[in-house]
C-alpha cells in the first residue's frame, strides 16, 4: 500500500513539473510570436457607435476599425450608425478624406395588419418570422407581407423597434440608425432603407398581380399604374406588379405628391415616421 502511494506522488509530481515546463514554454513562446498591434486601431474603434452590427460591411467595429487603418482602400465613412460626425472623426484618425454619410431610416414595406390582411393558415410554431416562413411561407395568404413575429425586433441592436398590436412592426426614428440590420435578417425582404426627409413610401410589398393581391390583403398595391401616370417626374416606376418609389427624385423634384390620392387602396402614404404603415392618412 505504501510503495502505491509512493508511486502515485511520483506520478504526480512529474506531472506537475510537466506542467510548469510547458506553461513556461507557452508563455515565452507567446511573448516571442506576439504581434504588435497598431494602437490607432483601438483608438478608432472606441469612436465607434459599438452596435456591432455589420451596416460597414466587416465583422463587428473592431474589424472594421483594423481595416480602416491599415487598409488605405477601406473609406473612412462606412459606419452607417455613426453618421457624418463618426466618418469626420475616424477621417481626421486615418488621414483620410470622409465623403458625407446620407442619413437614412429603415421602413416596412407592408401595412398588413391583422384586421387587413387575410390569413391562410394557423402558424403556431418558434415565433421567429425565418422559422415560420419555412412552413408554406408563413400564415398570411400573401407571401410577399411581414410575417408579424418581431425577428427584426430582437436583431435591431439599438432598440429602435417594436412590435404594435396589428402585428407589425414600427420604426422609432429618434433611435433608428440606418444600419439595416432588421432588412438583412427579414425573410420577407419587408424592410429597406429610405432616405430622411422621404415624401412619400409605398407601404406593400406584393408582387401578386391586382386581383389576387386584392384578395388577400385590403391595402396592397395592385399595379393599377395610376401613380405611376400621375408622377410628371418619373420618381415611380412598376417592378412587377408593385410600384417603387425613388425617393431622391421625388425629394429633389416634388414638394405636392398627388400620385397619394390617384392610388385606390391607399398603397402609397407619406412617409411619417415612427407610425405603423398604413396609418400615414390619419396623422397628416
Amino acid at each position: 500500500m505504501h510503495g502505491v502511494v509512493q508511486h502515485s506522488l511520483i506520478i504526480l509530481a512529474v506531472l506537475t513539473s510537466l506542467g510548469v515546463i510547458f506553461g513556461l514554454v507557452l508563455a515565452y513562446a507567446n511573448k516571442k510570436m506576439a504581434i504588435e498591434v497598431n494602437p490607432l486601431i483601438h483608438i478608432v474603434e472606441d469612436v465607434l457607435p459599438k452596435g456591432q452590427c455589420g451596416a460597414c460591411g466587416f465583422a463587428g467595429c473592431m474589424a472594421y476599425a483594423e481595416a480602416v487603418v491599415t487598409n488605405p482602400d477601406v473609406p473612412p465613412n462606412l459606419c452607417t450608425p455613426g453618421k457624418d460626425p463618426v466618418a469626420k472623426l475616424v477621417g481626421d484618425l486615418t488621414g483620410k478624406a470622409a465623403a458625407a454619410v446620407e442619413p437614412r431610416i429603415a421602413q416596412v414595406k407592408c401595412a398588413g395588419t391583422h384586421t387587413k390582411a387575410v390569413k391562410a393558415n394557423e402558424y403556431h410554431g418558434v415565433q421567429d418570422c425565418v422559422a415560420a416562413n419555412l412552413l408554406f411561407g408563413g400564415p398570411k395568404s400573401c407571401k410577399f407581407g411581414c410575417l408579424g413575429l418581431g425577428t427584426c425586433v430582437k436583431a435591431c441592436p439599438f432598440g429602435a423597434m417594436t412590435m404594435s398590436e396589428d402585428g407589425l412592426p414600427i420604426i422609432d426614428p429618434d433611435k433608428c440608425t440606418g444600419c439595416a440590420k432588421c432588412e438583412t435578417v427579414c425573410p420577407k425582404k419587408v424592410i429597406a432603407m429610405m432616405p430622411i426627409g422621404a415624401h412619400v413610401r409605398v407601404n406593400c410589398n406584393s408582387h401578386d398581380k391586382g386581383a389576387v393581391a386584392k384578395k388577400a390583403c385590403s391595402v396592397s398595391c395592385i399595379g393599377c399604374t395610376l401613380c405611376v401616370k400621375e408622377c410628371q417626374y418619373g420618381a415611380i416606376k412598376m417592378d412587377n406588379n408593385l410600384a417603387v418609389v425613388d425617393a431622391k427624385v421625388c425629394m429633389e423634384k416634388c414638394d405636392n405628391p398627388t400620385c397619394l390620392a390617384k392610388c385606390p387602396t391607399k398603397a402609397i402614404r407619406q412617409a411619417v415616421l415612427g407610425i405603423v404603415p398604413g396609418n400615414e392618412e390619419t396623422v397628416a
